[in-house]
Parts: structure tokens; C-alpha cells; sequence
């Protein structure tokens, strides 16, 4: 579904992506590793058309999209959902709201449907019932599942997850775990998770990609990665 070939990308001269190949299947769960400051965050501007590449091709579906008018990129950029590392949920909002916030901007429905369509995705997450509470009223986990419920409110093909567990005790990340698997399977949904949780993207992920220094050094399956004799890549799994 996703298809980056040869990408490069530099800011004041520095190189942040070197030469980046990397290909989503659709409906697959892949995993992104590496160090911090390795590219991570920028490639996923360039996966969801945010930045340009200086070199190299982004296709989605097959279809070239590197160089496209603003006007086609905003139709891409539509395609993705994205789940925040703090969840970025709005303290003064309810959770109905923040849930509907998107669909509110989009001003394509009807408030009623806008309404029916927030409290869906919020049963589908197993909070049902919750649309009056603030997000302070909730457990982390449960702000986490709010945040996916506002990322499927557009219904996007394409899921993006930064740091999905990051603070959040061991059951809770497990259940976390579960729900972007079931929110995948559910939805069919391609998932993007970046992640310095190894545990978790061992458990989710169908593929995993390690990025060093702007450049993949090593892709595969959670057992291919974990039989790597990439220095860098067993050094990394085995510090986490």
C-alpha cells in the first residue's frame, strides 16, 4: 500500500534520510525501531505527505505521489490517522467532543450524525457511554482508547501510532497492544507504530524495520529481526 524508494531528505544541509526503501503492505502491522534522532519522526512526515523528499519516490496504491499538486496531497493526507505519543486529547473538551473534533472540522455531517458517529467509535473501543466524562476522569489506558476513537472518526486507511505505551505500567500496555490489533483486524486498517517499546512491537508487529541514521538497516519479521547479525540492530534489542 505504502512504497518508499531511494528517499532522501535534508534540512540546512543536514541528512536526516539516506536513501530510505521501505514498503507496507496493506492491513499490516509493521514496526518502526532505532535509536532517537534517527529520521523517525521525518520519514513519517514524508509517508504522510507532510514533507517533501529531496530525492527518491512516495507511492501509495501504486500511484506515484512524490511531486503532486497540494490540492491531490490534502486527498492523501486524508487517508491517515494519526495517535499521538500524549494522546493529545483537549482537557476542556468531553470525551463525545474530542471524539467528534475531527468531523467537526471536516463540517461534512450533520450534528446528529457527527454524534452518532463519535459514540460508534467509542463502543468500538469498549467505552461505551463515556461521551460525557473529561479526559481527567479516565485511567490513561482509557484517554489512549479516546485517542484511537478520534483517529478512526475519518476513517482513515492508514493508522499511525507514536509511542503508543510510552508511559503507561506493563498490563496496560498489553491492552494497549491488543486494541491496535483489534482496531487493525476490525477496521483493516494498515498500522504504523513507532515504538522504543521492544516487547510491544515484537507483539504486533508483522514486519519491523530498524532505522539508523537516516538509512533501514534491517527489516523482517519479529523472528527475523530478533536472528539479526546486524551489530547495531542486537545491540539495540538487547539494551531495551
Amino acid at each position: 500500500m505504502l512504497q518508499l524508494d531511494s528517499v532522501r531528505k535534508s534540512f540546512g544541509g543536514e541528512v536526516v534520510l539516506d536513501g530510505v526503501s521501505l514498503r507496507v503492505g496493506r492491513g499490516e502491522a509493521l514496526g518502526l525501531i532505532g535509536p532517537a534522532a534517527a529520521g523517525k519522526s521525518v520519514l513519517l512526515k514524508v509517508l504522510c505527505s507532510l514533507v517533501r523528499p529531496d530525492a527518491g519516490t512516495l507511492a501509495i496504491d501504486g500511484a506515484d505521489v512524490t511531486h503532486a499538486p497540494e490540492d491531490r496531497l490534502m486527498a492523501v493526507r486524508a487517508r491517515f490517522g494519526m495517535l499521538f505519543q500524549n494522546n493529545a486529547l483537549f482537557d476542556f473538551m468531553t470525551v463525545g467532543e474530542n471524539v467528534a473534533f475531527p468531523l467537526v472540522r471536516r463540517g461534512e455531517l450533520p450534528a446528529d450524525e457527527i454524534a452518532r458517529r463519535a459514540s460508534d467509535r467509542l463502543r468500538a473501543v469498549g467505552l461505551a457511554g463515556t461521551e460525557g466524562k473529561l479526559p481527567s476522569e479516565l485511567s490513561g489506558g482509557m484517554r489512549k482508547r479516546v485517542a484511537v476513537a478520534r483517529a478512526l472518526a475519518l476513517e482513515p486507511e492508514i493508522l499511525i501510532y507514536d509511542e503508543p505505551t510510552t508511559g503507561l505500567d506493563p498490563i496496560t500496555s498489553r491492552t494497549v497492544d491488543d486494541l491496535i490489533e483489534e482496531t487493525r483486524a476490525q477496521y483493516g486498517v494498515t498500522s504504523i507504530v513507532i515504538s522504543h517499546d521492544m516487547a510491544s512491537v515484537l507483539r504486533i508487529g508483522h514486519r519491523i524495520s530498524y532505522l539508523y541514521k537516516g538509512e533501514i538497516e534491517a527489516s523482517g519479521t519479529p523472528a527475523e529481526l530478533l536472528a539479526s547479525d546486524n551489530p547495531r540492530v542486537r545491540d539495540f534489542l538487547s539494551a531495551s
